[in-house]
């Protein structure tokens, strides 16, 4: 396992880390599978990658993981008391916005794990909830508060959007950043790349597998080699077997480039995927998030066909009358990859209409 440096936090971490949604147990329907390990499978498991050199451990709250935050506390407390807490770094984090829903969050999570996490994040920020969390009294100022308490390590924010992102890597108060990214899924990637504001973060990268769909059309080893260029300071592994943990941490695969052509090439080999990174340059005057809509199809094709099709099933017939009405097509001339988008959206939108029988759907 190599290890490299979490931004100007004075933390090193495994290139590697274990995400814990896998290891809960129980019923929390927003989740992709999960293998609901008991408490001491699951802990074996977590002690499997810490031998194979893993030190960096990603959580939530039980209303977004169920008990795999329970369950990290009980393997965080037998490494404490046979190496040190020092041995393990732990991430977690809470889907609050204002400060002081967070600060009792933090403070519920002190006790679930039985120590003080290293990184907290506010979870899932989007465009609905960011001005709450970075303005006076919101979550990023409790983290703020709790880390001068001592009550943390250090502040985070975590968001699949890039302006949230970097909204965050140029705000004083936040040290660590996590969003998402893979061999396919790479705009946001590359623009992190290029961007100086991402340099003094730490950043911590997750759906390396894209929540597991990837693999098949890729190998494990294909998956981390494809990203290893990128400037992240750990990528995050979902982990729920032994068989898992053995192939993500084993290990040390040199970097492999993936041109965005060869991987698209590779998925056409069981469907026709919409060639879009995820780059998010596509802003939409009507709100839709076009590259939100391309990947709910795509992800349909590769194995998650309820869960996009109920996701598609919110807006798609709104949003395709919106872009065939658009005269701007201000999105088609901000994608690098010249997509004809509102053709794409009306492909769309028949796949939704040929499973749902054409019934009329929300705005939402």
């Amino acid at each position: 396992m190599r290890y490299r440096k979490l931004g100007k936090t004075g933390l090193v971490v495994s290139e590697f880390g274990f995400g814990t949604i896998p290891i809960l147990s129980g019923n929390v329907p927003v989740l992709p599978e999960y293998f609901s390990p008991d408490t001491e499978t699951a802990v074996n498991i977590m002690r499997s990658a810490f031998e194979l050199g893993c030190n960096l451990y990603d959580t939530a709250v039980p209303d977004e993981y169920g008990d795999a935050e329970f369950k990290l506390g009980i393997f965080a407390r037998k490494i404490t008391e046979k190496l040190g807490r020092e041995k393990i770094i732990i991430s977690d984090k809470a889907r609050f916005y204002d400060g002081n829903d967070m600060y009792s969050a933090v403070i519920k999570s002190r006790e679930n794990l039985g120590t003080a996490p290293d990184v907290y994040f506010v979870h899932q920020v989007d465009f609905k909830n960011d001005d709450r969390v970075f303005e006076k009294y919101g979550a990023l100022d409790a983290l703020s508060d709790l880390k001068a308490e001592g009550k943390i390590g250090f502040t985070g924010i975590a968001s699949h959007y890039y302006d949230i992102l970097l909204r965050g890597a140029k705000d004083p108060r936040v040290d660590v950043l996590q969003g998402s990214g893979n061999i396919f899924e790479r705009g946001m990637l590359e623009r992190i790349k290029n961007e100086a504001a991402f340099r003094g973060k730490g950043f911590i990268l997750n759906k390396v597998y894209a929540a597991g769909i990837l693999i098949g059309a890729f190998t494990v080893e294909e998956l981390i080699g494809g990203i290893l260029n990128y400037p992240f300071s750990s990528a995050l592994i979902g982990i729920g077997t032994f068989e898992q943990a053995e192939a993500a941490f084993k290990q040390e695969p040199e970097p492999r480039y993936y041109s965005f052509e060869e991987v698209v090439k590779r998925l056409t080999e069981s469907f026709e995927p919409i060639p879009c990174d995820r780059c998010q340059r596509c802003k939409c005057p009507f709100g839709t998030e076009i590259h939100t809509i391309f990947r709910q199809y795509n992800y349909y094709f590769l194995g998650k066909n309820f869960w996009a099709l109920k996701k598609l099933g919110l807006n798609i017939k709104y949003a395709a009358e919106c872009c065939l009405r658009c005269e701007t097509r201000v999105c088609e001339n901000n994608c690098p990859m010249r997509l004809h988008i509102p053709e794409l959206m009306e492909k769309v939108e028949r796949l939704v209409n040929d499973f749902c029988g054409g019934q009329p759907q929300n705005k939402t």
